[in-house]
């Protein structure tokens, strides 16, 4: 924890995170559906995040989810296009949608507090997408599905949502509004093979989710497990489309 809030000092980001939680607010309480009080920040999870669109020269970010890792992963992309905007035009990767991060979530009250919190300059690199989300299944799997996503293509994809209760409809007498229901979001198959070799995917806990996407994406998904930080990480290593990806490739992570 001390390490994450100093490197995120050092961001000049930490000012933003600092919130007066009530104490007597458990996890679990804020995990209820009727919650309207925000999580608190999770330092880690966020330090991780921003190193990560950082160290990995992220151009476009497609999050599932508001919360302060908005904050967070619009402050990356800014860096980035401070650091590395005039590279990325003279390598001509041809990256639509150019240091943007677009942020699907089903609750437009969650979405104006995510809004109220970000400093004016970053308002401009983030879009927020309002979309209802519904059971649905795959190959005769329970899972569910965004109704509309953005058209973009990342290379960055953060999964820390839906909430279980959010998820409408049912199937076969089966509704994802159940306290012991994990979350099952298949949207990341419907549009796999949309996504470019390098494309990262990194899931924030719902190791349930995890698995699913392991065992149903079918493209060689590297997979790796942070115990510590309970993070999954699906990296798409497969041969370049063509010489504008392999070149995007070679410059953000580098010729391995």
């Amino acid at each position: 924890m001390e390490e994450a809030a100093e490197y995120l000092a050092n961001e000049e980001l930490l000012p933003y995170l600092i919130e007066i939680v009530d104490s007597h607010s458990t996890q679990n309480e804020r995990a209820k559906p009727e919650n309207t009080t925000p999580y608190p920040p999770q330092l880690d999870d966020l330090a991780r995040l921003h190193k990560l669109v950082r160290s990995r020269k992220v151009t476009t970010i497609m999050e599932f989810g508001v919360g302060y890792s908005n904050l967070v992963l619009a402050d990356a992309l800014y860096k980035n296009s401070i650091d590395f905007k005039d590279d990325i035009l003279k390598l001509d990767l041809r990256r639509n949608n150019l240091f943007e991060l677009h942020c699907i979530e089903v609750s437009q009250h969650w979405i104006e507090i995510s809004k109220n919190r970000i400093p004016q300059h970053l308002r401009g690199i983030i879009t927020y997408h309002q979309s209802n989300v519904e059971i649905t299944t795959h190959q005769g799997r329970i899972c569910h599905r965004y109704n509309k996503l953005p058209n973009i293509c990342p290379d960055f994809v953060y999964l820390d949502a839906p909430h279980p209760f959010d998820v409408e409809g049912e199937k076969n007498g089966i509704s994802f509004r159940h306290n012991d229901r994990v979350v099952l979001s298949s949207d990341l198959i419907s549009i796999e093979y949309l996504l470019l070799p390098g494309t990262l995917i990194v899931i924030d806990g719902r190791t349930t989710n995890a698995r699913f996407l392991k065992d149903f994406l079918k493209r060689p998904w590297q997979y790796t497990y942070n115990e510590k930080g309970d993070v999954h990480l699906l990296e798409l290593k497969e041969k370049p489309l063509g010489e504008i990806n392999k070149r995007q490739i070679k410059f953000c992570l580098g010729n391995d």
